[in-house]
């Protein structure tokens, strides 16, 4: 059985937790103004909003983002507005309303991951990675000293072995504070060598060990880019190149925080009754004034429906946007020439299953809990020698 993890040397700020934390790049993209406020919020205090290229405005000014987010990274090592802990692995608590989620920050080997249909490999993504999404990600990752990571990967561990070896450790506590914009409150832990070495080992299982959750674009575009990288390095290099390894959150699938919604799809600015009509037609589900409720569990219906709404914008006009939470979903969809789709959530214990043999879930199939509920950016790490 393969190792798939490495033990890191973490970066978090100083000081100022409460304004540097800031929610996964990928989530409000139809609300500029949850962006605005967080960057009132900041204003000019040191800050991962700094470091990263909000969906909410990509393709407006990537480049000029690109190079303010290295100048600032730089400037930040240069001032000591980071702080680099000992090798190890960081135990973190994230209370939101669904509960207390506890996550092991950690190192995945990207030579063990893999995106592509049909590839077996340890750690595997578990949606299908839009390609034409990556070239941004790539650049940003080509272009930058450090990485602060929103992915959350799961592991499976139904009798829990990780949490009962942990639960009675006198850990060392690292951070405790309120995330921004209603995102609960965040603690960290310092797992030291020893402790890393036994955690990775229990994580570790037959078959596929881990599956990135969320975050599939952002570790997509770290394999890309450590491809790259590879033919440039040499053969020591190739094993320990900062690069190969990729920072994320280790959450247990079975941990009881962990609830399974689905994400919901929005057609805006599109014939509204004809594309019902198409979906009423085509697919089982409830009717909701312009929303569908659509019948059936896992992924067939939601892969059914995407290409469906796909083939009918691409035909008649329109946009698509993923949205996390019905109160939003709701709103968008009160406006005119527009329509939105409510699939039904996944059971865990499909979850490892619909991935064996190396497929993909359909792009945006599931969410972990509600969106303030999304993990924050906070903790980082190095991935270049420069």
């Amino acid at each position: 059985m393969k190792n798939c993890l490495m033990i890191p040397r973490v970066l978090i700020p100083r000081e100022g937790f409460e304004k540097w934390a800031v929610i996964a790049c990928d989530q409000f993209t139809s609300d500029r103004d949850y962006w605005k406020r967080v960057e009132r919020a900041v204003g000019n205090s040191p800050s991962a909003l700094n470091y990263i290229l909000p969906e909410a405005f990509l393709g407006e000014n990537d480049e000029e983002r690109i190079a303010a987010a290295r100048e600032r990274m730089y400037a930040d090592l240069e001032d000591g507005v980071l702080e680099k802990l000992n090798r190890g692995f960081i135990l973190t608590e994230r209370t939101t309303p669904s509960g207390t989620r506890r996550g092991i920050v950690a190192c995945i080997d990207l030579e063990e991951y893999s995106f592509e249909r049909g590839e077996k490999t340890p750690i595997r993504s578990s949606e299908e990675v839009v390609k034409e999404r990556l070239p941004a990600r790539v650049a940003l990752r080509r272009a930058v000293p450090l990485e602060f990571p929103h992915a959350l990967v799961f592991y499976r561990d139904k009798k829990n072995k990780v949490g009962r070896y942990l639960a009675n450790e006198d850990l060392e506590e690292l951070y405790d504070f309120e995330l921004m914009e209603g995102g609960g409150r965040l603690k960290g832990f310092y797992l030291p060598d020893d402790l890393s070495e036994d955690v990775s080992e229990l994580m570790h299982t037959r078959g596929i060990s881990f599956a990135v959750a969320d975050g599939n674009h952002s570790v997509a575009a770290a394999k890309r880019f450590w491809e790259e990288l590879k033919p440039t390095l040499s053969a020591e290099q190739l094993d320990f190149h900062p690069a190969r390894f990729m920072l994320v959150e280790l959450v247990n699938l079975y941990d009881e925080s962990i609830v399974f919604r689905p994400i919901y799809r929005i057609v805006q600015n599109t014939d509204a009754e004809a594309l019902m009509r198409l979906l009423q037609r085509e697919l089982k589900g409830k009717w909701e004034g312009n929303i569908v409720h659509l019948a059936g569990k896992g992924p067939v219906p939601v892969e059914r429906c995407d290409a469906l709404i796909e083939r009918f914008v691409k035909e008649h006009g329109g946009t698509i946007d993923y949205i996390h939470g019905e109160e939003e979903l709701f709103r968008l969809a009160a406006e005119a020439h527009t329509v939105g789709v409510m699939p039904r959530p996944l059971e865990k214990d499909d979850f490892f299953d619909y991935l064996d043999g190396g497929v993909n879930l359909p792009k945006k199939c599931f969410s972990i809990g509600e969106a303030r509920e999304k993990r924050y950016y906070f903790e980082g790490r190095e991935i270049s020698y420069d």
